[in-house]
């Protein structure tokens, strides 16, 4: 017998797997630590996972919650690196390890998918697609008191961006009073999301085995997660990194249709320029612009997108990309565009480990199929969207009067190696010498 609950969207959902067909939670002593568990041993009983299953209930939820020790289905913890800020509640006393979270009135304020993305398991292997829905996909295993945690939530909110007033101000956006108003604010839909990785997914994106993947995480992590070795019957891992925030201005239900504008601008996280302002990149003032273009677009009739990516330092980290700005700066010949890259390459052994082609996975869980502008001049990340299958029609470059003047060698570089910049940016071997940053000595 099959039964029916009322999903976000009031649409009934058949249940396919009822509560008595559901196993009971196990409860773990928090007060026995084993240090490892392995495939097949006793007490290890993991809650079937099946990656791209059309129906949630038969797909199964992530459980990687401490209280169902062995029947936990996913390595690592919720809340990716803040996972420690949890555990340092606990150790304190400030949290009971036994709290479950009270999930009601959390449900998205907005209702995004399912879209058929979600049902192909080589679209989507870094997020939980039902991930925002779990209260309403997982009711059986909530009735029988399963700690499940949500890995995306979706609100609303009115976003303060000053570059916005100033457009509005001298005439460039209009207010509409909806999608833009008077005082400047805009109105956005938005969506946090937290990492969750499909490991045979991840590791054909790399091209590699998935135990090659498995044991590169083990090490790399200096051992912190044995049960990547041990534990090949568990495909799903939590990675203790940042995730990212999806912003949509105007109707997100027009995303998947290809006959309505959309703009989209993929952003990975600049905490110097994004929030302080600094003048050596471009990130905050391109940021600036795709929001605008957004609105723009939104007062049109579509949506805009910006996805922003906890990935400081393109995934080097802020203590990296520091020592690489020292390092330009102290150059022999001055902080040349010509010694940009070098210089990343010389601190971190790489000059990039952003790895966009995970990126396209938070386009497919909103449905997108055709972006009509792309906010980007990113070769990376257009070849990574493309190669998914998304259409691109047009690509738009920062225009140069919001590039300051430290962010010229940056410009420069990047357009030289490969960056598109349209008719806009024209960047020779030659020119390419001539640009360059602040001296050492000029703060």
């Amino acid at each position: 017998m099959t039964t029916e609950i009322e999903s976000n969207s009031s649409r009934k959902r058949s249940l396919s797997v009822t509560e008595s067909e559901i196993a009971d939670p196990e409860r773990q002593d928090l007060d026995y630590i084993s240090l490892t568990t392995h495939d097949g041993h006793f007490g290890s009983n993991p809650i079937a996972l099946n990656w791209g299953e059309k129906d949630p209930l038969a797909r199964g939820p992530v459980i990687a919650t401490v209280k169902h020790g062995g029947q936990r289905n996913a390595i690592g913890a919720h809340g990716g690196g803040y996972c420690i800020y949890t555990a340092l509640a606990v150790a304190s006393g400030g949290l009971d390890p036994n709290h479950i979270p009270n999930l009601d009135k959390t449900s998205p304020t907005f209702q995004i998918g399912p879209h058929s993305q979600w049902f192909d398991p080589k679209k989507i292997v870094t997020i939980d697609p039902w991930g925002h829905l779990v209260t309403d996909c997982f009711k059986p295993y909530f009735n029988k008191n399963y700690d499940i945690r949500p890995t995306i939530a979706v609100t609303k909110a009115h976003i303060d961006f000053p570059e916005v007033k100033d457009a509005l101000r001298e005439g460039r956006l209009k207010a509409d009073g909806v999608i833009l108003k008077e005082d400047g604010q805009s109105l956005v839909t938005k969506a946090a999301v937290e990492p969750v990785w499909f490991l045979p997914g991840i590791a054909e994106r790399f091209q590699c085995s998935e135990q090659t993947l498995r044991q590169a995480l083990f090490k790399e992590t200096n051992m912190m997660y044995p049960e990547l070795l041990t534990r090949s019957d568990i495909k799903l891992f939590l990675p203790p990194i940042g995730g990212l925030t999806i912003y949509m201005w105007g109707d997100p239900n027009t995303i998947p249709d290809e006959s309505i504008p959309l703009t989209v601008r993929v952003h990975d996280e600049c905490n110097g320029s994004d929030v302080f302002g600094s003048d050596i990149c471009t990130c905050r003032p391109y940021l600036a612009h795709a929001v605008e273009e957004c609105i723009r677009t939104a007062q049109q009739g579509g949506c805009g997108i910006v996805i922003y990516f906890r990935k400081e330092g393109r995934s080097l980290g802020e203590v990296t990309k520091y020592l690489v700005y020292n390092m330009r700066k102290r150059n022999e010949h001055g902080d040349q565009a010509s010694e940009y890259f070098n210089c990343t390459k010389n601190v971190a052994g790489v000059t990039d480990t952003r790895f966009q082609a995970l990126m396209p996975d938070a386009l497919h869980w909103l449905g997108v199929t055709k972006i009509d502008r792309f906010i980007s001049m990113s070769d990376m990340k257009y070849d990574a969207i493309v190669n998914t299958g998304i259409k691109i029609i047009e690509r738009v470059p920062i225009p140069p009067e919001l590039i300051p003047k430290d962010a010229q060698v940056e410009i420069a570089a990047k357009v030289f190696i490969g960056y598109h910049g349209g008719d806009t940016y024209k960047v020779t071997e030659d020119s390419l010498k001539q640009v360059k940053g602040r001296g050492a000595n000029e703060y």
